[in-house]
């Protein structure tokens, strides 16, 4: 071998063997990573370290890859790194709070995820230290009120469920609320990030909700501002989600079916998958605060709210077909200006209309919880003790919107009789109906509704649970939903004349029974004959049996006199009108049991029922939401982009 392959061969294992240098910032976390104080020899060390470009990768990795005892060796290092970090977030400099930010959520979640069997105390003395952490926490919880659109990280960023986030303690103790309530009725602050800060407070709220005092539950529940009350609502039903449903009401009014049944799968599931955090934050207000269910119900302008939240939505225009975008500052007047010449919505129809296409299709996780909870608020706002008082009569065309939220309950019950079946959701559907007919017997208002449409489907969903007895009994206890349905005809024959609209209203009602009285038979031999057998279902059946008394006495009371008439007078098929000659010929005679309790309801109650599924709910949301505001998978140049709108 030459002597020049010689040298080009020793040059050749030389370079191979050179490690690859290290980025000046790997290398002075490797600083802090050992037990040494990384500014005993350079004063400026942490003032260059924000300057530099945050890897994430390394500093996670490095933090894993350490025991327990070696965190505890250098626990002091991690306590000053966390202060610096603090300090820095206060900065003008907004490189410096960016890196400072990114290098803080990695802290957060490299320690937590190395010490998941460490208690929430030893987790805050890692990061501060015992003896400062009220004093560190309490800078870092002031730092953020002013950075709040990336509060929702530290809520999330730990871990999945946000009760066990211990960090959290603080953000309890020093609250943010006030802030939040500043974003929203800041009219330069709530368009960039009203979104983030509606779904933070929804997060809030339940942090340990069932284990403690939680003082975001009791603040939100006392807000009595107007103005801010409005923006929340706004912000929520005005969502870019939300206002996809809004865009496609030319198609609803086309279509006769249903509200939205023209829409596609694919624009459905999209709707459905990105809206739990909204929904969430919905029914935490109107259940913890009945001020904004009259928010709910009064008409504002279609308003373009241009949010930009950090969630990903669907990429459609937020503003609705055929309506003209309004200033922000619209947006804080307490009374929206009503132009005649501009197309104005109810906040409640619009969460109507979302609804049901939430409910369209349930055969997913994500959108049967939607459509629990879309039932679950709508049980929340047809409590009789929320409702507002009535309003004086008014020569308007227009339906109360009762009738809005009836529609929508007879249209989920006549599209999802199938034999995956929903039970959860027609209970919560049926209770609803019944919510919202207390209310009307108990202050008297003759509501003008097609209730015909409603009876009719109540008995086909009847005589659906007849048909698939076998397979439903296997799966769900039928009879429950039963009583409730025939209590529900049961408080039209009892209450029916204190609030439909006409007595020829009462007179279609037994009309309806008698014509489809073979359902009710049926339904009455089933139940007798489960009743009469031992069994799981003994007593759950004898109850409808014994609920079936009123309608079984119509049915046996006008059956023949009908018959008579038919026979009298030569008929082989009477109409509908000589029935109801007939029906209104023999009240006289018809003896009916007065039943007790009918008007009556179990209130909602979140705990202990509904307990579970907001936990689960609460974990789903925070695993969506972080996948999606995570410091990690930001550039620092679109962080950049993010704080400068609130710098």
């Amino acid at each position: 071998m030459s002597q020049l392959e010689k040298k080009a061969g020793l040059l050749r294992r030389t370079s191979s063997s050179k490690k690859p240098l290290k980025e000046k910032v790997v290398l002075m976390y490797d600083e802090i990573f050992a037990k040494e104080d990384p500014a005993k020899n350079n004063s400026r060390f942490w003032d260059e370290l924000f300057l530099m470009k945050v890897n994430l990768e390394y500093l996670e990795a490095k933090l894993e890859s350490l025991d327990g005892d070696e965190v505890m060796k250098i626990k002091d290092n991690i306590n000053s790194l966390f202060h610096h970090c603090v300090q820095a977030l206060a900065e003008e400099h907004q490189i410096k709070v960016v890196n400072a930010l990114q290098t803080l959520c990695a802290l957060f979640r490299g320690v937590h995820q190395k010490n998941k069997s460490a208690s929430g105390f030893d987790i805050i003395n890692m990061l501060v230290g015992f003896d400062k952490a009220e004093l560190r926490m309490k800078d870092f919880m002031k730092s953020l009120e002013s950075l709040l659109c990336v509060c929702v990280v530290f809520v999330l960023q730990v871990t999945d469920n946000i009760s066990q986030n211990t960090i959290l303690e603080y953000v309890m103790i020093n609250s943010i609320f006030e802030a939040i309530l500043q974003i929203l009725s800041d009219v330069s602050t709530r368009g960039q990030h009203g979104y983030d800060a509606v779904v933070l407070l929804a997060l809030l709220v339940n942090y340990r909700k069932y284990e403690s005092v939680n003082p975001y539950i009791v603040k939100l529940s006392i807000v009595d501002d107007e103005p801010t009350l409005d923006t929340f609502m706004l912000i929520v039903m005005f969502s870019p989600c939300v206002c996809v449903s809004r865009q496609y009401k030319d198609k609803e009014e086309e279509n006769h079916g249903g509200f939205f049944s023209t829409l596609t799968s694919m624009v459905r599931t999209h709707l459905i998958l990105t809206n739990e955090a909204i929904l969430l934050a919905l029914y935490e207000a109107v259940h913890l605060n009945r001020n904004f269910i009259t928010v709910l119900a009064q008409s504002h302008p279609e308003i373009d709210i241009p949010t930009t939240p950090i969630t990903p939505v669907p990429t459609t225009p937020t503003t609705p077909l055929g309506t003209t975008p309004l200033s922000m500052d619209m947006m804080n007047s307490s009374e929206l200006p009503l132009d005649p010449n501009l197309q104005t919505s109810n906040l409640l129809i619009t969460f109507l209309k979302y609804s049901s296409i939430v409910m369209q299709d349930t055969k997913d996780e994500h959108r049967l919880n939607s459509a629990r909870l879309c039932l679950i608020i709508l049980t929340c706002i047809t409590e009789p003790m929320r409702h507002r008082k009535k309003a004086a009569e008014k020569n308007v065309p227009s339906r109360p919107l009762v009738c809005a939220v009836l529609d929508l309950m007879v249209e989920f019950i006549v599209t999802h009789m199938m034999k995956d079946f929903p039970m959860d959701l027609y209970m919560r559907c049926v209770q609803v109906i019944h919510k919202l007919i207390c209310y009307q017997k108990k202050c008297r208002i003759r509501l003008h509704y097609t209730w015909r449409e409603l009876w009719s489907a109540l008995i086909n969903l009847l005589k659906f649970l007849l048909s698939n007895e076998t397979v439903l009994l296997a799966k769900h206890n039928i009879f429950h939903l039963a009583l409730l349905v025939v209590n529900l005809f049961n408080m039209f024959i009892t209450y029916g004349d204190t609030f439909l609209p006409t007595s020829n209203s009462y007179d279609e009602l037994y009309y309806e029974i008698v014509r489809m009285h073979q359902i009710f038979d049926n339904l009455y031999c089933m139940v007798l004959r489960v009743s009469t057998n031992a069994g799981q279902w003994k007593e759950p059946a004898s109850k409808v049996t014994h609920s079936l008394v009123n309608v079984r006495a119509i049915i046996n009371h006008f059956n023949p006199k009908i018959e008579s008439y038919a026979a009298v007078n030569h008929i082989s098929q009477l109409s509908e009108d000589q029935v109801l000659e007939v029906v209104r010929s023999n009240y006289d005679t018809l003896t009916l049991k007065l039943q007790d309790g009918l008007d009556q309801f179990e209130r909602y109650s979140e705990q202990p029922k509904e307990a579970a599924f907001f936990k689960e709910l609460v974990r789903s949301i925070s695993l969506n939401v972080r996948k999606n505001v995570s410091l990690n998978t930001l550039s620092q140049d679109l962080l950049l982009k993010e704080f400068s709108t609130i710098s």
